[in-house]
């Protein structure tokens, strides 16, 4: 009979330790696993915070199952790259169901029973994470709680003790450094990605029935869905009619080929600029905004087939409303 003193074996591949990690802390409640697998001081990034140091992280990971006790995260897929010696940087995309059964930052619990996706890459050394960015989908979260991402944002500020001391989203200019700074792997597929979001962020939008098929499926904010060239190019075009010049950086790029699967792609982007037209987020505000993007693709003989994006609306609406001063 073999001996343990209970530590888990190692796993095989990347998609398994990120899988089964994500299942353990979450699904299994094994929590405290965080503080072997979340380095001391990693940097998590979400749009609407930046967390430093694994003991905010086991914080936040208890309120929120506070909150949704049954929470399930399922992993749609794992698209990675190497980035050193044992290393390697993980896009993880999940879809979530659960159900609010306690009262919490969403309000009193309500029975509301939610889905929605999350995007997360992350930095691992070994088998501990050490670098996170993270983008869930609160649009779809705060909707399905029956309130408005715009509303539900006023009355987070006031809840945090008003614009001077409620947390402050992600941007430049409270990001910290972490670990990581590569960029990525050369792929030809994610060369192709990233150069699509390039041309339609400098107004090409020619780009999207030349990249897209026809038949595309496009996941979009507000776990909302849409299909083919329009579908992309009404989601696109509203989005950077919102920024029309904010700065627009792809800051990471993945491609993979495996056997079995479709050519898959994993991008991290970002607008930074004034909140100066008419698009997605209603009347210009003159707002300075950090939009922090997460993308993932599969390709077919026809081009990019199924697109799943992601961005938090709330952490958006949060800027425009500190911004303006009516919280």
């Amino acid at each position: 009979m073999a001996v343990t003193d209970g530590t888990p074996p190692p796993w095989e591949s990347p998609e398994g330790f990120i899988l089964g990690v994500t299942r353990r802390i979450w699904e299994e409640r094994r929590i405290a696993s965080l503080t072997r697998h979340y380095a001391r001081d990693i940097v998590v990034r979400s749009p609407a915070s930046v967390v430093v140091g694994n003991a905010g992280v086991i914080a936040a990971t208890m309120a929120t199952l506070a909150e949704f006790p049954d929470r399930e995260l399922p992993g749609e897929d794992v698209i990675w790259c190497e980035a050193g010696p044992g290393a390697y940087l993980s896009s993880h995309r999940l879809i979530c169901w659960a159900t609010h059964l306690g009262s919490g930052a969403y309000g009193p619990a309500s029975g509301r029973r939610l889905r929605y996706r999350i995007l997360a890459d992350c930095h691992v050394r070994g088998e501990v994470i050490d670098d996170e960015w993270l983008v869930r989908d609160q649009g779809a979260v705060v909707r399905q709680m029956g309130l408005e991402p715009l509303d539900w944002t006023r009355s987070q500020i006031a809840r945090e003790g008003g614009p001077e001391r409620c947390v402050k989203p992600l941007t430049p200019r409270t990001d910290r450094p972490g670990p990581y700074g590569g960029r990525g792997n050369a792929s030809e597929w994610g060369a192709r990605h990233a150069d699509l979001l390039q041309r339609v962020m400098s107004a090409d939008m020619a780009a999207i029935p030349a990249t897209y098929d026809r038949a595309a499926e496009l996941s979009l904010p507000g776990h909302r869905r849409a299909h083919g060239h329009e579908g992309a190019d009404r989601f696109w075009m509203s989005l950077r009619a919102a920024f029309p010049d904010a700065d627009f950086t792809v800051h990471h790029v993945i491609g993979r080929e495996d056997p079995g699967l479709p050519s898959r792609t994993a991008l991290r982007w970002s607008l930074w600029g004034r909140h100066s037209g008419w698009g997605m987020f209603g009347e210009p505000s003159g707002a300075e905004v950090y939009v922090l993007g997460m993308s993932h693709a599969e390709w077919g003989p026809w081009g990019l087939r199924r697109d799943w994006t992601l961005l938090d609306e709330t952490a958006i609406w949060r800027q425009i409303v500190l911004h303006k001063g009516d919280a």
